[in-house]
C-alpha cells in the first residue's frame, strides 16, 4: 500500500484497530519511540534518546508531537539509553503515568538513567569551564535528580505474562537475549495484534541466552541494526587476540569503547577466555567505570538469563582494575607500558572516552576498538570510515592509532540472525516493518527478507502514522 500525506503531514495507512506512531528508532538506531494509541489510550513503547548526528541530537531538546501529558503508560523493551534514555526528559515535560519493564531492565535503569543525568551535567559543567558549547551556559537535558525521580515510577512486570499497561490493550514480554532483562513486546488488541522485536540477541553470545522463539501477530516491527552484515563471535575473538598482541609487540595501548550494559561484559569475557586459553599476553586490563562493574555484580542475580556460572560471573573482573574517581580516569592517559583500557560510555561520547582517544588516537602504536554499533555521525562511526583526524571536546586531534571493529561483541543478532528469527513466525505477518536501523543497513534487509519470504516488508520514516 503506497504511504499518503494526511494534512498534518503524516502519513498514514489503511486498517482498523490501534494506530501506530513512529516518533523516534525510524531511519536510525536511536531515540525510540513507538507511540500505540487505542480507544483514547497512548502507550509509547521505549523512550530513548537520540545519538550521532547533530540533527537527530537536536530532536532531545524538543517537545514531543503530542501532549506529554496525554501518554498513559510506557513499557521498555530495554534499558540501553537509546531506548529508555529520554525517560527522565518525558516526566519533567509533564509524563504522570507508570513505566513498565522487566526486573532486568528495571535493575539496569537504577544504574544507568541516574548515570545518565551524572554525565550529562558533567559534560555541560566541562564544557561551560573550557568554552566549547555554542550555547552559554550550556545546561544538561537532565540531571540526576530528574533520573532517581523518574524511576520512582517503574513497575516491574515478569517474562511470558499478560498485562494492560493501559486499558483495551494487552502486553506481554517476551525474552529477546540482547541484554539483562530485554523483550520483545506482543500486543494484543481485540483481534489485532503488533509484535516489537526489541533489539535481538546472537544465537551465539558469550554472555546471554538466545532470544526466545517468536509470536505470531499481524503486524511485526523488527529491529536492523545490524541488516547488512554478518558477523561470527569466533571471528571477533581470534580479531581481538591478534590486535592485544600486535599492539603491545610495539609497546601500544588498546582502548576499547563499548556500552556498559552488555558489550562492556561481552568484553570481560572474551578477555578472560583469551587469557585462559594463552591466546594473549598477559597484561594489566582497566575497566573506567565504576558503573559497568555495578552492571556486571546483577549477572548472578538473572542467572536464567545467560550462559555464565557463578565462577564465570566471578571471574569476569578477575585481574581487572577497575577505574572509580576522575583522578584514576586521568591517570590512565598516562600509561607508558602496553595494557587495555575499556571505557563504556558508548559510542565514543562522553567526556572519559573523549580523554582517552586525545591520549592515544594520535600514536600509530596504539589502537582503538569498538564493541557495539557506532550510530551515524558518532565519533566512532567515523573513525572506522577512516577519518583522517576527529574532533574532541572542541579541538581536532590526528588520527594514527589502529582502528578495529569489534561488532559480535555488540550483543546484537547479526543479519543472518534477524533473518532467521523472521523465518521463525509461526503464521505470515500482514506486514514487517524494519526499525532501529540506519537506512542501508533496514533496506538491505527489506530486500533479504524479501528473497526468503513473500510478505510485505518496508522501513517507516519517522512520524509515519499507521492504522492497524
Amino acid at each position: 500500500m503506497i504511504p499518503q500525506r494526511t494534512p498534518d503531514g503524516l502519513r498514514v495507512k489503511e486498517a482498523k484497530g490501534m494506530q501506530l506512531r513512529f516518533l523516534g528508532g525510524a531511519g536510525t538506531v536511536s531515540g525510540a519511540k513507538l507511540l500505540v494509541e487505542h480507544d483514547g489510550r497512548r502507550l509509547l513503547i521505549d523512550c530513548g534518546l537520540f545519538q550521532g548526528l547533530k540533527q537527530l541530537r537536536l530532536r532531545n531538546r524538543s517537545a514531543l508531537p503530542i501532549p506529554t501529558a496525554s501518554i498513559d503508560a510506557v513499557v521498555l523493551t530495554h534499558a540501553h539509553i537509546g531506548h529508555s534514555g529520554f525517560l527522565p526528559r518525558l516526566v519533567e515535560l509533564g509524563f504522570k503515568g507508570p513505566i513498565f519493564a522487566t526486573r532486568g531492565t528495571t535493575d539496569l535503569c537504577h544504574l544507568l538513567l541516574p548515570e545518565s543525568g551524572r554525565m550529562q551535567e558533567a559534560e555541560a559543567g566541562l564544557a561551560n569551564l573550557a568554552g566549547y558549547s555554542k550555547h552559554v551556559p550550556a545546561l544538561p537535558l537532565y540531571t540526576e535528580d530528574a533520573a532517581w525521580r523518574t524511576l520512582e515510577r517503574f513497575v516491574v512486570r515478569d517474562f511470558d505474562h499478560d498485562f494492560e499497561p493501559v486499558s483495551g490493550i494487552t502486553c506481554r514480554l517476551r525474552p529477546s537475549g540482547h541484554v539483562l532483562g530485554a523483550a520483545g513486546v506482543h500486543l494484543q488488541c481485540g483481534a489485532h495484534s503488533v509484535l516489537c522485536s526489541g533489539d535481538l540477541g546472537s544465537g551465539d553470545d558469550l554472555v546471554m541466552r538466545p532470544p526466545a522463539p517468536p509470536e505470531g501477530a499481524d503486524f511485526v516491527l523488527l529491529e536492523s541494526t545490524h541488516g547488512q552484515h554478518d558477523f561470527r563471535v569466533t571471528d571477533a575473538l581470534t580479531r581481538l587476540a591478534k590486535l592485544i598482541t600486535r599492539t603491545a609487540a610495539r609497546a601500544g595501548v588498546v582502548v576499547v569503547s563499548a556500552y556498559t550494559a552488555g558489550p562492556a561484559q561481552q568484553l570481560l569475557r572474551a578477555l578472560d577466555l583469551l587469557k585462559r586459553a594463552g591466546r594473549i599476553p598477559a597484561l594489566p586490563v582497566y575497566l573506567n567505570s565504576a558503573i559497568a562493574e555495578s552492571v556486571t555484580a546483577l549477572y548472578p542475580q538473572h542467572a536464567g538469563e545467560h550462559r555464565l556460572t557463578q565462577d564465570d560471573c566471578a571471574s569476569l573482573l578477575e585481574d581487572v582494575s577497575v577505574v572509580h574517581t576522575e583522578h584514576e580516569a586521568l591517570e590512565l592517559n598516562r600509561l607508558d607500558t602496553p595494557g587495555v583500557v575499556i571505557a563504556v560510555e558508548g559510542e565514543a561520547h562522553g567526556s572519559r572516552i573523549a580523554q582517552h582517544l586525545k591520549a592515544y588516537a594520535g600514536a600509530a602504536r596504539n589502537a582503538i576498538a569498538f564493541a557495539g554499533h557506532q550510530a551515524a555521525g558518532s565519533r566512532g562511526a567515523a573513525m572506522l570510515a577512516g577519518a583522517q583526524q576527529i574532533k574532541i571536546q572542541g579541538e581536532w586531534v590526528r588520527l594514527r592509532a589502529e582502528v578495529c571493529a569489534l561488532d559480535a561483541l555488540s550483543g546484537h543478532a547479526d543479519r543472518q540472525g534477524l533473518l532467521d528469527w523472521v523465518q521463525a513466525l509461526p503464521r505470515a505477518p500482514r506486514h514487517i516493518y524494519l526499525v532501529h536501523g540506519e537506512p542501508e543497513a533496514a533496506d538491505s534487509l527489506r530486500q533479504a527478507i524479501g528473497e526468503r519470504r513473500d510478505w510485505p516488508c518496508s522501513v517507516p520514516e519517522a512520524m509515519d502514522l499507521i492504522n492497524v
